[in-house]
């Protein structure tokens, strides 16, 4: 037999390994699709109860802005004290948003897409 001949059996393992990187492959992308997937209908569930908690807030807000301002003596004394709360509440919340907001969500996400199923 010449050094330099193929056998079956070298097609064989050929075939075998070309199968194997393919399935291998065709793994992967299944793995990235079902992440994306997660991801993205956890951001839209998360995006859909956000909604519902901002018009909860925005009409709760009107109804203690006119209470306040009721019990005040005018109407936009409720609005300007209410308008002050936020303002504090932003200055905290931009004092410590590394804190507070981008290292949960930062965290979040990279469970996300790292958890085994």
């Amino acid at each position: 037999m010449e050094p330099n001949a193929t056998t079956n059996q070298d097609f064989n393992l050929y075939e075998k390994a070309e199968n194997y990187t393919k399935t291998s492959l065709e793994l992967l992308k299944l793995k990235t699709i079902n992440s994306v997937a997660d991801g993205v209908s956890s951001l839209a569930s998360k995006i859909a109860v956000g909604v519902v908690v901002a018009f909860f807030t925005l009409f709760l807000n009107v109804g203690l802005s006119l209470w306040i301002g009721k019990e005040l003596g005018e109407y936009y004394f409720g609005f300007f004290i209410m308008a002050l709360f936020y303002l504090i509440v932003a200055i905290v919340l931009h004092k410590s948003h590394h804190r507070l907001i981008k290292t949960p969500i930062g965290n979040s996400i990279i469970s996300s897409i790292l958890k085994e199923k």
